[in-house]
């Protein structure tokens, strides 16, 4: 199947930490999508017709229609980063070499810390609920942000080169660049993390991570726009 014909609908949201993934990944791979905003704020992910593209209320979702008529849809990021890997191989890889499996295994550990350990715990419905539990938002980042921070920097003091794994941008920078932006955003210090703010410096000011992240959407508030010469802190 040639899926660089296939049509792809992306849904997600600014300062979307895992939309954000997505949309790195495609424009590092050159890949098509058309957006379609969904405000979280204003509650549009559990809302008309959004419901039945994702039932459980989050995003990114991507929909896949090939030119058969027939059409997909994935609702996790991690899940679409690896189809772009699979599905687009005459694309830039994101991932090492098979030749290399330590170092894809590498790439596939610090992504899923950064999807499974600290983003979850983390997201706007959670930290509505530990809001109502009287905890505050800010302390509440610090608690679960800090610890998978500096698991995410030992291994990078082992896996490093240039970038998160070796010298090549892959998956693992994919995912770090907007949790390290969503530190930022809760004041967290991560001048500790050396190695963590190593690989963010490396990869934040490129073209396909800049035109990707939270200050550069159309659907960003004014307010959040970043502008030319302007440094604006997540």
């Amino acid at each position: 199947m040639d899926y660089s014909k296939a049509e792809i609908t992306l849904y997600t949201y600014f300062r979307s930490s895992c939309s954000a993934r997505v949309r790195t990944a495609a424009a590092l791979k050159g890949i098509s999508m058309t957006p379609q905003y969904v405000n979280i704020l204003k509650g549009e992910q559990s809302k008309g017709s959004y419901k039945s593209v994702s039932p459980c209320g989050t995003v990114p979702a991507i929909i896949v229609r090939l030119p058969d008529g027939t059409e997909s849809t994935i609702r996790q990021s991690v899940a679409i980063l690896e189809f772009f890997e699979e599905a687009f191989p005459n694309t830039r890889s994101l991932l090492p070499p098979p030749s290399q499996p330590l170092q894809r295994a590498t790439v596939r550990d610090i992504v899923n810390i950064i999807a499974g350990d600290i983003q979850p715990k983390t997201n706007m419905s959670m930290l509505k609920r530990v809001l109502q539990l009287g905890v505050e938002y800010e302390s509440w980042c610090h608690e679960i942000m800090v610890p998978g921070l500096r698991t995410v920097n030992a291994i990078l003091e082992m896996s490093a080169g240039k970038h998160a794994v070796g010298d090549e941008i892959t998956l693992a920078d994919v995912v770090l660049a907007p949790a390290v932006e969503g530190a930022l955003r809760w004041n967290i210090d991560i001048t500790p993390f050396t190695e963590v703010l190593k690989a963010y410096n490396a990869c934040k000011d490129l073209p396909e991570f800049t035109e990707s992240d939270w200050k550069h959407q159309k659907d960003t508030p004014e307010q959040f726009r970043s502008r030319p010469g302007e440094t604006l802190k997540p």
